[in-house]
């Protein structure tokens, strides 16, 4: 990957800190806290995401994991923790992702935020994680307990509660819970089918679902199923109006493989032009 320097410099935390073990509570019994501001952390994040610039990316929130740390500020350590997870996941940085899953995790009791809306994304995030690399059983009690909280605190149509669904439902296919996750889906697509501009992610479900048929009842016996799927999830990304964002950009480069695994390979090659077009700053 290509390390353009464009923002901050990379830096050693040794180069102006002392080493600290995150899991020491000790460490963190002072009484001058030095709070980043998150909000702008995540504004720059969002910046270099929308160009692809995962390294750019990399050092922006390691550079300011380390001035929260360095200001005694648990809080903001756990807000990178959480975007570190998920920053290590999408690059498929299996070591460095679930450290920062167990980190968040842990900062939930440290900064007691238990049972908050805070709280069942961290959970959720982290157990996206222990999915993507394996491990969905070690996943499922956090996607259990952020679901109840979710269900409990947020409106019956947040698309936050779509997102849950679609997660959890990946990880129950992992472990053959086809039944239980088709019915996360229908939740999820009943969600996203009634907010404005979430064709995108209607799109993602539709292809998760010809997945799980596959998975079911094999490649031949759901073909007409798999069909019905890829069709619907082709005219959602296709919609007249769409906004071709960010988001599309990542969307359509999320579906464009699956398309192509089931030998849909002018859709594959549409999506893949869009989004370098989007990321490549055209749109």
């Amino acid at each position: 990957m290509k390390d353009e320097k464009r923002d901050l410099p990379e830096m050693d935390v040794t180069d102006y800190t002392d080493p600290a073990c995150p899991f020491c509570v000790d460490a963190y019994k002072k009484d001058v806290v030095k709070p980043i501001d998150v909000r702008c952390v995540i504004e720059k994040l969002d910046e270099h995401l929308a160009r692809n610039d995962y390294a750019a990316a990399e050092r922006h929130l390691k550079y300011w994991e380390a001035e929260a740390r360095q200001g005694n500020d648990l809080r903001g350590e756990f807000s990178l923790a959480e975007e570190l997870m998920g920053l290590y996941r999408k690059l498929g940085r299996k070591e460095e992702a679930i450290s920062y899953a167990e980190k968040a995790v842990h900062y939930i009791d440290l900064t007691e935020i238990s049972g908050s809306v805070g709280a069942a994304t961290a959970l959720l995030n982290a157990a996206t994680v222990y999915k993507a690399f394996g491990a969905a059983e070690r996943g499922v009690p956090l996607f259990e307990e952020a679901r109840r909280i979710y269900e409990e605190k947020l409106p019956a149509g947040d698309s936050r509660l779509a997102g849950l669904y679609n997660n959890f439902a990946l990880a129950l296919v992992d472990l053959a819970r086809y039944e239980e996750a088709r019915d996360l889906y229908a939740r999820a697509l009943a969600i996203i089918g009634a907010t404005e501009g979430g064709e995108p992610e209607q799109a993602i479900t539709e292809l998760n679902l010809a997945s799980l048929a596959e998975r079911q009842f094999g490649l031949e016996g759901a073909e007409k199923e798999i069909e019905e799927h890829l069709d619907r999830a082709e005219k959602l990304l296709k919609q007249p109006g769409l906004k071709h964002d960010g988001n599309y950009a990542f969307v359509a480069e999320k579906c464009a493989p699956v398309f192509g695994y089931y030998g849909w390979f002018g859709v594959e090659a549409e999506l893949k032009e869009e989004s370098a077009r989007i990321y490549g700053g055209n749109a």
